[in-house]
């Protein structure tokens, strides 16, 4: 036998189910336990060694074009892998207050406006027009544990470098950029402060790399 269902039987069925449904909400929401937020950290606050004396040089500007960076480190966490590179991990209940990406390219520009060597590095849509394109592939950005988890990480963190020419479209030089410091402690503070310090080593050098290539070309 079919039963048919009246409208007045379809509503009360359907405001029985959103009553219970919404008792069974409650009822999930309450047994979640409250999560901890995640400690969050940045680099980019240690300034890289720079020139602080105006360059005689002409100046020349800089585009950068889109930094490549290893998917497994350009998010907000915390990259850790063992020796052997056969485990990846993530440091729990820390993050980067953005993604890694984002943070290294905030620090780049901070590197170059703070420098006064020739290079200036320029905004898409800036009125300059740039004389060179720096390409970036953020290879390695991760604590590297070498000698077991319960000892203190090495941060390792390497960058490839291509400048080109604008004018004739050719490849002035490219080159890779590693810096590898170990940090003090096995603690997320000396960690973030060790990708810091390593950060602040590879700008370093590749600023006054882009600087000294720009000149001679």
């Amino acid at each position: 036998m079919i039963c048919l269902q009246t409208a007045f039987s379809r509503a009360l069925v359907r405001g029985l189910l959103l009553a219970g449904t919404t008792s069974l909400l409650t009822g999930c929401i309450s047994l979640f336990p409250k999560a901890d937020p995640a400690q969050l950290y940045r680099f980019g606050t240690t300034a890289p060694e720079v020139q602080v004396t105006p360059s005689e040089e002409p100046g020349f500007g800089v585009l950068l074009a889109g930094t490549g960076f290893d998917p497994a480190a350009a998010g907000d966490r915390i990259l850790t892998v063992t020796v052997s590179g056969t485990q990846a991990a993530y440091i729990k209940g820390a993050r980067w207050v953005t993604s890694a990406a984002e943070l290294f390219d905030a620090a780049l520009q901070h590197a170059f406006d703070a420098d006064l060597g020739p290079a200036r590095l320029v905004a898409r849509g800036d009125i300059d027009q740039p004389d060179y394109v720096l390409k970036l592939n953020v290879r390695t950005f991760e604590a590297r544990y070498e000698n077991g988890q319960s000892t203190a990480p090495t941060i390792v963190v390497e960058v490839h470098a291509a400048l080109h020419r604008i004018r004739d479209q050719t490849i002035v030089d490219e080159r890779n950029f590693k810096a590898s410091l170990a940090a003090s402690d096995n603690r997320v503070s000396t960690i973030v402060q060790a990708f810091d310090h390593a950060i602040a080593q590879v700008l370093h050098i590749l600023v006054r790399w882009v600087n000294a290539r720009g000149k001679v070309s």
